[in-house]
């Protein structure tokens, strides 16, 4: 009977039964560690994982890709719940899904990944800093500081002001964090093939709690509540009334923006990672959306795609959504049997794993690349967005970067429309393209490359291309090399700077 029943049963489903659980691991410390770098009980990520998991795993447009809260967003939820409160995150997180969705119906997924990359990994980088800063101090039992300059100024004080004659809870809170990051660096380093899936993150919480317990210190743990469902809190009065507030508005644009840039190159990168089936970025955006909506109602944190999470879901060896729906289920019932488990985690260990995490979002592999392919300019937009970030806030990094986007338009602004020309034979496509490749045409390019079918060669003619800028050609060399590792020929017509500027 029971090999008549797994006849039945898909081919797939016991690798993404085997995936699920590798992303659950991954997903438990960094839904909780991401929601205490947010300012908020870390039960509210782990609704967001729960919600990201069942809900959006099943309508999203990229299908092993997963969702849940990021550290992209930690620093603008930080700032609104310090300035506006708690209550107002509800209001502007349903507001976001809605302009998500709206996006998405109004198909305009591939405008955002338009975005200039320097502007991006400027944004990420800043973030990966501010999370560093401020996780910093609570490695030793303290809270972060209102800004990010504030937290980086305090600092010093915080290592000076150790002792080893006075052991007192910032001397062992301290210590645990570091057992948590020397763990987890340790394990992703030394590991065994065998137990290559086993998350660094998850052994690092684990030696941290483990030498907590045995020593019984007096440091922080981690607080939720005995139900889940007491964590849930649906909307108030004024709840419709807030979301048009115009302070709040305004977040909630910056809100739908950075998450579905993220999101959506989150889903570009998962699928240079499989051969599967590619996103449908539109679909994406809406799923996206709903989930936001679903997360103001019940109060949680925001969530957009998230590539870590992804990325462990492919190499544990997905193959269809049901990875990523099944490990919204692990979370929830993980958090509806085991809440006392979770109470025994330090909060300095869940510190330690966001240290290490912002720490690797500052990528300045990406700059050297970004100069070394592209030149001057889009180095001076990632360092103008990550200090304004750091310096200012993330709305006004994004928009600073956003701005000093355009000056690669001031060049080209006679010859800014390109022209597509497609031709299809039996077996081979031809793209000829006439006029500069900028960000504002990228959406048109996109459409024409996604259109041509698989399993046939590619001829793509940049001769009357006098300018690629570093978008366009960042996402020509990705769709170059993905059509290629899947064993289809690409033939490409360019000069030599064209043919560098792609990596073709």
């Amino acid at each position: 009977m029971s090999a008549r029943l797994a006849s039945l049963l898909p081919g797939s489903l016991s690798r993404d039964f085997t995936a699920s659980i590798v992303v659950f691991l991954v997903a438990l410390p960094l839904c909780m560690g991401i929601a205490i770098a947010s300012g908020v009980p870390p039960e509210k990520g782990l609704i967001t994982g729960i919600i990201g998991g069942l809900v959006v795993g099943a309508l999203a447009g990229s299908p092993l890709q997963v969702s849940g809260p990021a550290a992209g967003l930690a620093v603008i939820v930080f700032e609104l719940v310090r300035d506006h409160g708690l209550s107002a995150l509800g209001p502007i997180l349903a507001l976001a899904g809605l302009i998500q969705i709206v996006a998405g119906v109004l198909k305009l997924g591939g405008w955002f990944r338009a975005i200039s990359p320097a502007v991006v990994h400027g944004m990420l980088a800043g973030i990966g800093a501010l999370i560093v800063v401020g996780q910093f101090h609570v490695l030793f039992d303290a809270k972060p500081l209102p800004n990010g300059l504030s937290n980086l100024a305090a600092m010093p004080a915080r290592l000076f002001g150790l002792s080893t004659t006075n052991i007192a809870a910032a001397e062992l809170a301290f210590a645990i964090g570091l057992v948590t990051i020397g763990a987890m660096l340790a394990w992703e380093k030394l590991r065994p093939a065998s137990m290559k899936l086993v998350p660094g993150a998850l052994i690092g919480v684990f030696a941290g709690t483990i030498v907590a317990w045995f020593f019984g210190l007096g440091i922080t743990r981690v607080e939720v509540p005995s139900s889940i469902v007491a964590a849930i809190v649906p909307p108030g009065e004024g709840f419709i009334a807030q979301m048009f507030t115009p302070a709040l508005l305004v977040t909630a644009v910056a809100i739908a923006f950075i998450a579905s840039a993220e999101t959506l190159l989150s889903a570009a990168a998962v699928d240079r990672m499989h051969d599967g089936v590619r996103t449908d970025y539109d679909k994406e955006l809406r799923a996206q959306g709903v989930g936001n909506m679903l997360c103001g109602f019940a109060g949680a944190l925001p969530m957009t795609g998230v590539i870590v999470r992804s990325s462990a879901n492919v190499q544990a060896g997905a193959m269809t959504r049901l990875s990523a729906i099944l490990h919204g289920a692990w979370l929830l019932a993980f958090v509806a049997l085991l809440p006392w488990l979770l109470r025994e985690i330090p909060m300095a260990a869940l510190a330690g794993i966001l240290v290490v995490t912002g720490w690797r979002l500052v990528s300045l592999s990406h700059v050297r690349h970004l100069f070394k392919h592209h030149g001057m300019l889009p180095v001076v937009i990632w360092v103008a967005t990550f200090v304004m970030v750091v310096a200012t806030d993330l709305l006004t990094g994004v928009l600073v970067g956003l701005g000093l986007s355009l000056l690669e338009l001031v060049p080209h602004v006679r010859r800014l429309r390109l022209r597509v020309d497609e031709t299809h034979g039996d077996d081979q496509s031809e793209i000829r393209l006439d006029g500069a490749a900028t960000f504002l045409t990228l959406p048109k390019l996109l459409k024409a490359l996604e259109a041509i079918p698989g399993n046939r060669k590619v001829r793509l003619d940049f001769r009357k291309v006098p300018a690629i800028d570093h978008s366009s050609a960042e996402m020509l060399g990705e769709w170059i090399q993905r059509r290629r590792s899947g064993g289809n020929q690409v033939n490409v017509d360019a000069d030599a700077d064209q043919l560098r500027k792609i990596a073709a």
